[in-house]
């Protein structure tokens, strides 16, 4: 296929800048307070079998599901990944985006650098009002990229106390750009469950679930578990490519265990339901899937790329948030539901005013 099939007329509106809430006025400052609610926003349920639609709470998910059914789940933990700092003699501003710690011991990091021209091997970047974290570029990866290595006297959790003090939360740029960072953003940019950390993007998909829902679930019957996929800004990375076949995903480390491949393979062993919540979690299993639609445990990295016509061999059912245009998460989507019956979906839902992107609203498709 190709990227152009993807693009549609999004209105900037729609793009969600915060998460669903209510906004209420404090009596006694008069500031406009924000109020979360994860599982009231908007849901559409998509039946792929006749395309058909229908509009509910996302709370009400529950309803499409039965006992023995399985959700699944991706339990990575964001960091605070944007760091902002200053260039060694000209003092100028830069910015440090961390990706992964390379070698705990040596203090390594690959990151990004903006802006990246001014950035050389030997430069020295310091963090902090006191400039209390140093850090020095060794090396060059990519053309933002850069390998640097953190001077520090202290232990590794010293150091991973004050690197995180000094970072923020990593919103996509299409947010950040059209507001600061928040510190209500440290919690609604992370889901509920997550627990290992090493992602810089959130599985939003799992941030609708509230505590209540999960009991809620628990109660009915329905099963959950959990992957990690360490998810990485290849998600939101421009596609450079009009033919699909042609664009590389970066590589996200996954560890599919023991526990999740035995629920998942007795639950479609029995014919019930399993639901993929986020395509990050479809990825995940998708790369531990064997030949006869069960999975095995798996751990290490992919770069598996979905779009259509891919063949699914896992799960029955996905739960996604509304993606922008010509991204990978809206062709994973369109693979799983069916390229015109999804692209349906989204006309759909930009006419009836549906949120957008990682704080936007949620589609289900069964």
């Amino acid at each position: 296929m190709k990227l152009s099939q993807f693009k549609f007329k999004l209105p900037e509106e729609q793009i969600a800048l915060y998460p669903h809430h209510i906004e209420i006025t404090d009596e006694e400052s008069k500031e406009i307070i924000r109020e979360y609610h994860r599982d009231e926003c908007r849901l559409m349920v998509l039946h792929k079998n006749d395309g058909s639609i229908e509009h509910c709470q996302f709370k009400d998910v529950i309803n499409y599901f039965d006992d023995k059914d399985l959700f699944i789940f991706n339990d990575t933990k964001v960091f605070p990944a944007r760091l902002y700092g200053n260039k060694e003699k000209t003092g100028a501003q830069i910015e440090v985006f961390l990706l992964r710690e390379l070698n705990p011991d040596l203090r390594l990091w690959d990151v990004l650098v903006e802006p990246a021209r001014k950035i050389r091997i030997g430069n020295k970047l310091y963090f902090g009002e006191n400039e209390s974290l140093v850090a020095e570029v060794i090396d060059n990866t990519t053309s933002r990229g850069r390998t640097v290595r953190f001077l520090f006297d202290g232990d590794h959790d010293e150091f991973k106390s004050t690197l995180y003090s000094l970072g923020e939360t990593p919103l996509p740029d299409f947010i950040k750009s059209r507001r600061p960072t928040e510190p209500d953003d440290a919690e609604n940019y992370q889901t509920i469950f997550a627990e290992n950390e090493g992602a810089v993007v959130a599985p939003m998909a799992g941030c609708h679930f509230s505590r209540e829902l999960l009991k809620r679930m628990e109660i009915k019957g329905i099963e959950r578990s959990f992957i990690t996929l360490h998810a990485s800004l290849s998600m939101f990375r421009d596609i450079e490519v009009e033919d699909l076949t042609k664009h590389k995903m970066d590589s996200e480390q996954v560890f599919v265990n023991e526990e999740v491949v035995k629920k998942f393979n007795t639950t479609q062993k029995n014919g019930h339901k399993i639901c993929a919540i986020g395509t990050t979690v479809l990825r995940a299993l998708e790369t531990a899937s064997t030949a006869n639609s069960y999975i095995k445990p798996y751990e290490g990295w992919t770069n598996i790329f979905i779009f259509p016509t891919y063949e699914f061999a896992t799960v029955s059912a996905l739960i996604s948030n509304f993606q922008l245009p010509m991204t990978t998460m809206l062709m994973n989507t369109a693979a799983f539901g069916g390229y015109d019956i999804v692209m349906n979906a989204y006309n759909t839902a930009v006419k009836e005013g549906y949120r957008f992107g990682p704080y936007g609203d949620a589609l289900l498709v069964l």
